[in-house]
This record gives structure tokens, sequence and C-alpha cells, in this order.
């Protein structure tokens, strides 16, 4: 049975603010997952059957699917960029290694506007039962796709729902990852020991998402995303004034780009940034300012172990 934390903080968060005295610390992240999705057209071995169409192709390449995801970079991106450039605000890009090598042109606007550029797996797959092996492959290959197209090495990792048992000790062991997000559990940041190494974990968030357009998630029009994030926000800043808070915001090309939906992001952005004591900011700037607070020394990657993947055996 693996370890598990159900007191976290409890009474006792780190009574220390973020940057420019802000208590409320806002992650929007664009999941880029189109291209990455499992698709028999590229070779996997079955397609991906969670969207919004509800029927699912068995034994052949899903060409409607295929095109559902297609929207994501054609037309919802640039409707996302555009939001966030005329607002002044950073996310992070949450990238498969796999949409990279499709999309490399994406990661360079998100670079060039200021966005960091974070690691979402090989193929947007969960890791869960994944062979050690193949799972060092995959990391391995992401980071070499990634850093390719955005020029960077990405320092933070988040895999589709769920984890190996072994995830963390892979990002850990490979050297290149400042904090993971493979987490659910809070509203804060925190510090896990791997070894001799600590690592940070920024918890994500399912409710403030825009996956809840899908799946009878409960969002319709783009106002409802905008009314449940401005809520959270609401209650976060106020509890901010006692204790430090953090918000992810969690979007994705081809959900929240759509035509009805994009004005939901812009009304809660707007929200957000006419209140006091707010820092929107990339998750490795919380995971810095994270470790900065608590008096840890600034993080720096590590040289990845010889022969840690061979990436000549990816799929």
């Amino acid at each position: 049975m693996t370890e598990r934390d159900f007191a976290g903080y409890r009474d006792c968060a780190p009574i220390a603010a973020w940057p420019g005295g802000a208590g409320l610390a806002i992650s929007v992240v664009v999941n880029v997952e189109e291209g990455a999705e499992l698709s028999l057209g590229a070779g996997d071995e079955r397609n991906e059957h969670i969207y919004e169409a509800v029927e699912r192709v068995d034994g052949l390449p899903d060409l409607c699917m295929e095109s559902h995801f297609e929207y994501g970079p054609r037309a919802g991106w640039p409707r996302i960029r555009a939001a966030l450039a005329a607002r002044g605000v950073c996310a992070t890009l949450n990238v498969c290694g796999r949409a990279a090598d499709a999309t490399p042109w994406l990661l360079a606007e998100a670079v060039a506007d200021g966005h960091e550029v974070s690691a979402h797996g090989w193929r947007w797959e969960r890791h869960a039962g994944m062979a050690e092996p193949v799972e060092r492959r995959a990391i391995a290959r992401t980071v070499e796709a990634i850093t390719c197209a955005a020029g960077s090495l990405p320092v933070g990792w988040h895999t589709r729902s769920a984890t190996s048992l072994a995830t963390r000790d892979l990002l850990v062991e490979h050297g290149g990852f400042l904090y993971d997000s493979n987490a659910y559990n809070d509203d804060l940041p925190y510090m896990v020991q791997v070894g001799d190494h600590a690592h940070v974990v920024l918890p994500y968030a399912f409710d403030t998402n825009d996956m809840r357009f899908n799946n009878n998630g409960g969002f319709v029009f783009g106002d409802d995303f905008a009314r449940y994030c401005i809520a959270a926000f609401d209650r976060l800043l106020a509890e901010s004034r006692e204790a430090p808070r953090m918000l992810s915001i969690g979007l994705h090309t081809r959900i929240i780009g759509r035509p009805a939906r994009i004005g939901g992001l812009e009304a809660f952005l707007d929200h957000a940034l006419a209140a006091d004591g707010v820092w929107f900011a990339t998750r490795a700037g919380i995971a810095s300012a994270w470790r900065s607070g608590l008096g840890l020394p600034d993080w720096e990657p590590r040289a990845t172990p010889a022969g840690f993947a061979d990436l000549q055996d990816v799929s």
C-alpha cells in the first residue's frame, strides 16, 4: 500500500507571501494534447474516445475524432493566445511530446509570448501500470521533443491521470524537473522528499477546468466556466489574507477555444486582474517562489544519468 497524507498543512500553512506581497497565486495551464491523442491513424493500439462526440470507432482510423482534435491548434489556440496576450498573462503550456512534434510552431509562439512549456507525457495516455523501461523512454523522448520545439528544457511534468507508482521517482532521477503536478490534494504547493532530493509538487485541479464542458461535467456556456472559476477565485482570495493560496485554471485549446466559450475565460481573467493581492505566474515561477519562501536554495537541473533511456525504442 502506498503512503498517503490526509493531514496536509492543516492550520500550519507556511506564512510566506508570494512575490510583490500577493496572497493568491494564479496558474493558467493550457493543455496541448492535439496530435498526441491515441489514434490508429498514428500507429497507436486504439483510438481516443474521450471527447464530445459519443460515437466510438474501433478497428480503423477515426477521422471524426481526429478532426475534433485538429480544431485546437487551428482555431482554438489563436483565441486563447490573443486573450492571454491582451491581458499580459503568462501561462504554462502543458505539452505532450508527440504534440510538440506535430505543432512546433505553437510552442514557438508560446515561448515568444513569455509562456512556460511544461511536459505532459509523450502520448496523451495514463502511466498507471506502465513498465518502468517504457516510462523512462517516454519521459526522455518527451523532454527531447519539447526542448527541440521550445528551445529550452521543460522543468515541470503532469501525467494524464494516473501516474505509475514509479513516476515521481523517475522524474527526480532524470534530474531535469523542478516540479510535477501529479496531485489534486491541496490549494498550495508542497514538498516531498524523494531520496535525498526535495521535490516540489504543485497540485492541479479538475473543477476549475474547461474539461467540465465534456462528459456531462456541468458546463454548457462560457458563462458557466467564468462563474465557477470566479467563485473559486473569490473564496481563495479571501482566505489568502490569512495564508497563501494557489488557484489552477485548466484549459484545452480544443475546448475553451470554441467561440461560445472563450468569453468565459476572458471574463474570469478580467475579474481576477481587477483585484489586489493576486500574482499570475507560470508553474515554474510558483515552484521556484515556494522553494525560496521555505528558505531552500535555488533549484538547478542535474545531469540525467547515462543510459536513462534508449530513445530508439520509443513507439
